[in-house]
């Protein structure tokens, strides 16, 4: 049904489709090449009531050795995971397997504008050994102090910020307005970063969650260390491309930010 809804999405909305199209072509790949990601956008929604209200979904973790050796280190951890596969599953099943020994994964999200859809949502992501925190200064503020404490956070780095958060920086060779946030947690914390995507398996087989620790340690120029993640989701993305969101809005302008957003 997820997979249906993938294609109906995708023949009927002509921006979706054009800008799926212009994305994948500027990472290098032709349609014939991404055209299972059609689906797989639609599975993803399909699978949301399940992973805010449902039983948790089984996932199993692999190369789960740098986010124990993070934990031993007594660091912090800040994972990083770009819109591809399920990602929200990715913070779930490493919640579940972590948080009893090492404490809660603190998570940011955007609250909806409406105000019945924003208590579902924050209801829905404070799952089992979760924490979710609003994209505001209060929520940066906790997040900042789980990671002082040794614990964990998660974060999409491949959202567009609001205006005045972030710094234009390549993605698959265009520049792209691109959040700041990751790299300041980090670096204000001395966090280790570690990167995670949750695979899709075929044929409703479950997921997989796949652990692997940044390539270098992050540049103390902000623009540089901000470059570094975008190449690092890049080469997450390019491990598996045909679960990627091709048809987000990844190089669409800032939108300004109210008063009070995050800094």
């Amino acid at each position: 049904m997820g997979a249906a809804m993938g294609w109906v999405a995708f023949c009927a909305s002509p921006s979706y489709r054009r800008r799926f199209l212009a994305n994948s072509a500027l990472a290098g790949y032709s349609f014939g090449a991404v055209r299972a990601a059609v689906a797989h956008a639609g599975r993803m929604v399909a699978e949301l009531p399940r992973l805010w209200l449902g039983a948790p979904l089984p996932c199993r973790l692999v190369g789960e050795a740098c986010v124990e050796q993070a934990y031993a280190a007594g660091r912090g951890i800040v994972f990083l995971t770009p819109h591809q596969g399920c990602f929200e599953l990715s913070a779930q099943a490493a919640a579940r397997h972590w948080s009893a020994v090492r404490g809660p994964i603190t998570v940011l999200y955007r609250p909806a504008r409406q105000p019945w859809l924003a208590t579902v949502m924050e209801t829905a992501r404070n799952r089992p050994g979760m924490l979710a925190v609003p994209t505001t200064l209060a929520g940066v503020r906790q997040m900042i102090k789980a990671l002082r404490r040794g614990e964990a956070v998660g974060l999409l780095p491949d959202q567009v910020p609001p205006d005045g958060q972030g710094v234009w920086s390549p993605v698959f060779g265009r520049d792209a307005y691109t959040m700041t946030l990751a790299v300041r947690l980090a670096q204000q914390t001395g966090a280790a970063v570690v990167l995670a995507r949750c695979e899709r398996l075929p044929w409703g087989r479950g997921f997989v969650t796949r652990f692997e620790p940044l390539s270098a340690p992050l540049d103390e120029r902000l623009e540089d260390a901000v470059l570094q993640i975008n190449q690092a989701m890049e080469h997450l993305i390019r491990q598996c491309p045909e679960q990627y969101l091709w048809g987000y809005a990844r190089y669409k302008q800032p939108r300004a930010e109210a008063a009070g957003g995050v800094a």
